[in-house]
């Protein structure tokens, strides 16, 4: 009888490890965005500011963020990873 105990404890968890590294993999994925709003709320999660224009062409967006700096920063987002990555900043 204790070995099926320890049998039960012991695919309790494996499950729990293996669900908790789906979620943590689930998370660290990032999903590409597909319309220039998306693309504007990732840069958002960026760089915090106000957007003021998103440009596309093949490969990415470029959206300007103003911050309550007053900087015009510019942030590509990759439109097949969804990765994001800050460009340069400018002042106004």
């Amino acid at each position: 009888m204790k070995q099926n105990h320890y049998i039960r404890f012991i695919i309790v968890c494996l499950t729990t490890l293996s669900l908790s590294s789906l979620s943590v993999s689930a998370q660290n994925k990032q999903t590409a965005p597909t319309t220039k709003s998306e693309a504007a709320k990732k840069a958002q999660q960026k760089v915090s500011g106000r957007v003021l224009k998103v440009d596309q062409n093949k490969s990415k967006y470029r959206v300007k963020v103003l911050q309550k700096s007053g900087r015009v920063v510019s942030v590509d987002v990759d439109k097949k990873s969804g990765k994001v990555s800050q460009e340069k900043k400018k002042n106004r």
